[in-house]
């Protein structure tokens, strides 16, 4: 079968998450797979599918010249859709684009990640989706409309992962595929590591100690020093692109609980935020950073959460505002399931250095086995892979899954 994958524009998680699906079809496979985008190559690029394999949609932004905007009173806005502009001639033309070319690469099955919006125009063209479903309280009218008119829904994450007022339908009708690695997972190399730690430290020193404190953190490491006896404490705060106020505003408390710990920031930063960490930088890959730290402080979006649970190094779940609570969610599952530690748990913890106080299930790491199993994720992208009908895939292979029917 052909497979459309629409990845939605804020950020760039939701094209990775189609690379990373992508990844998991058989190579003969991938050619069949075309990823619809409003982001441009810059913004976003992929190695598992090919430029011509991806369809860069025009921009859906708000303009001056549209008859009604897309927000106003329910006189005058769909209940069925969140976004829904009169007039706008950006949306009307990747509106076009998107069925021009659903026709133009005999697209059989759309996977949505994510808009209400594309779900309905889908329905209303009798194009067969599947909707992805993110972390969140997803429990609004237009989301419910998109989750109905699937044929079924995808959850990248684990199924206890999810949020606690979800509808019975809504859960008897996803696919909970666990979450999703990000290629091939290489164990990262210590010295490579070392000699990128210290290529910053000459580049983005924010502090003439930052040499010292690699050193004596490279002794320890050596030594296999236990992580709460460490004189000098490795701390890495990763953020995303898509806000980080919440964690820079934490930065200064950091820097007083743990003086003497070598603080690295990575992604964007505010000026003020500076004074309080050592490096400050961007890199292209921050696994060597999650698999070597000795803390670990970030936000809880679904593709930054999916690659630190791969190690146990402990974190620190810092939840950014998201529409729907998408990552206070995220953020209270893991803390519950102790697998993170709230900001308050943290606090208390590096005040004494108490073990007792850093939860289980972060040192013992068969505890992530439930959450990286990726046998559902596989089998799905399988059978796509091998199916000759959607009706047929449908029918014999997807349906089967679900405790709701089409005729119940």
């Amino acid at each position: 079968m052909n497979i459309g994958y629409y990845a939605h524009h804020h950020g760039s998680g939701h094209c990775r998450q189609a690379e990373k699906l992508a990844a998991l079809l058989p190579k003969d496979g991938q050619k069949n797979i075309i990823v619809f985008t409003s982001l441009s190559a810059a913004q976003s690029n992929f190695s598992t599918i090919d430029e011509s394999q991806v369809v860069r949609l025009a921009a859906e932004e708000e303009r001056l010249d549209e008859v009604i905007a897309g927000r106003v009173s329910r006189h005058f806005m769909p209940e069925s859709l969140h976004y829904s502009p009169v007039g706008n001639v950006d949306i009307q033309e990747r509106s076009w684009q998107l069925l021009d070319s659903i026709r133009r690469f005999n697209i059989d099955l759309m996977i949505i990640d994510v808009s209400v919006e594309v779900a309905m125009l889908c329905r209303a063209a009798s194009i067969p989706y599947l909707y992805v479903r993110l972390a969140g309280n997803r429990d609004d009218l237009p989301h419910l409309n998109a989750f109905a008119g699937a044929l079924g829904l995808l959850a990248p994450y684990p199924a206890t992962f999810e949020a606690q007022h979800t509808p019975d339908w809504v859960c008897q009708k996803t696919l909970y595929l666990g979450f999703l690695a990000q290629g091939c997972q290489v164990t990262p190399c210590f010295d490579q590591f070392l000699a990128t730690l210290n290529e910053l430290a000459e580049n983005n020193s924010l502090n003439q100690q930052d040499p010292e404190k690699i050193a004596q953190y490279q002794q320890e490491h050596a030594n296999n020093t236990p992580l709460i006896a460490k004189k000098t404490a490795l701390i890495t705060v990763i953020k995303g692109f898509g806000g980080h106020k919440n964690i820079d505003d934490k930065l200064q408390v950091l820097r007083q609980q743990w003086s003497n710990a070598l603080i690295i920031s990575l992604g964007p930063i505010s000026n003020e935020a500076k004074a309080y960490v050592d490096i400050a930088a961007t890199v292209s890959d921050v696994t060597p950073f999650i698999a070597f730290s000795d803390y670990l402080l970030m936000a809880c979006g679904l593709n930054a959460i999916a690659q630190a649970v791969l190690y146990p190094t402990p974190l620190v779940a810092l939840p950014d505002e998201r529409p729907h609570d998408e990552q206070q969610v995220m953020a209270s599952a893991l803390i519950n399931q102790q697998r993170a530690m709230s900001w308050s748990q943290f606090l208390a913890y590096s005040t004494t250095l108490d073990a007792q106080l850093l939860p289980k299930a972060l040192q013992d790491q068969t505890a992530l086995d439930n959450s990286l199993d990726n046998k559902v994720a596989v089998d799905f992208m399988t059978s796509l892979a091998v199916g000759n009908s959607v009706k047929a895939w449908f029918e014999d292979w997807l349906l089967p899954k679900f405790k709701v029917l089409p005729t119940s």
